[in-house]
């Protein structure tokens, strides 16, 4: 079994881009900058955003957040990203989900400037990425096929299911892996709460990606010897015998799951920081797309 690491991944690919910036500063160029958006307190948001501006400072680009009460309207959000829109110095931003209920999430995402979307969440940029187009692809599914590539994962001819069908990751993955191409050339079933037999078809998966939100869930009975594991979960579980009062667990059982894997990713250290470097690889390709517009 071979620990699929997240961690050591995305220092590696911040790093990368880290010599990317070191190098356009030398040419005197601007440098990307990256905006979040973030609407409330909810605790695992300001985590979250907290980790994307650190990174942001690590690898030397520049970043703003921009805090909004619980309490902002529709319309004061929808005015706030028409002036990130507009302001030719950010070159991507992200609004932060989930929103209070009094916000629309779907009109909010679509109020997004599709050249300025590094979540690759605006339909734009979802309809380019199902054409095979060049495209801000979702973080996280963006993460989970540069895990794949680097650990050189063959993928081609495989049978992949994708538990979950969120359009944030279950539905894009889902594409993705279908695609021509490597990693992608599988052949995809996608699963879900309402799908029949569950059990059976993920125990004939030569890849399974689990993006559920439930813990533990994938247990090691449910998947076949020498499987790829990949989890996409992230639960915080009560427990007092943390210093915190809870741990983070994934979908998969990790402990017996792991010993019939070929390849799994750990829960914390897995998918979670893969997504923050691919936020940052999707600016900078914001960066050169807007200096490209400009040339």
């Amino acid at each position: 079994m071979e620990l699929l690491d997240g961690k050591k991944v995305s220092n590696e690919i911040k790093d990368e881009i880290a010599a990317e910036v070191a190098k356009m500063k030398e040419r005197g160029e601007k440098v990307p900058h990256l905006a979040a958006v973030l609407v409330g307190n909810d605790g695992a948001s300001l985590t979250y955003v907290g980790s994307k501006v650190r990174s942001c400072e690590r690898i030397g680009f520049e970043s703003t957040l921009v805090q909004l009460p619980s309490t902002t309207s529709e319309i004061e959000l929808l005015n706030k990203i028409e002036e990130l829109n507009q302001n030719d110095d950010i070159d991507g931003f992200i609004i932060q989900l989930p929103l209070p209920p009094q916000i629309n999430e779907q009109k909010v995402l679509l109020a997004v400037d599709p050249n300025k979307d590094v979540d690759g969440f605006h339909p734009t940029n979802f309809g380019k990425m199902a054409l095979d187009m060049s495209t801000f692809i979702p973080a996280t599914p963006f993460g989970i096929l540069e895990l794949l590539e680097r650990y050189k994962v063959e993928t081609q001819g495989k049978h992949t299911v994708v538990i979950g069908r969120s359009h944030i990751v279950g539905r894009p993955m889902s594409i993705l892996m279908g695609r021509k191409g490597w990693p992608g050339n599988s052949t995809v079933t996608l699963t879900h709460s309402r799908t029949k037999n569950i059990t059976q078809i993920i125990s004939q998966a030569d890849i399974v990606i689990s993006a559920l939100g439930v813990p533990n869930f994938l247990k090691a009975e449910m998947v076949k010897d020498d499987a790829v594991i990949i989890d996409v979960g992230i639960t915080r579980v009560p427990d007092e015998t943390k210093p915190r009062g809870y741990r983070i667990t994934g979908d998969v059982d990790f402990d017996n799951v792991s010993k019939k894997a070929s390849f799994i990713t750990p829960v914390p250290g897995g998918v979670g920081p893969m997504t923050i470097a691919m936020l940052l690889k999707n600016t900078l390709l914001a960066r050169e797309r807007h200096r490209a517009s400009k040339a």
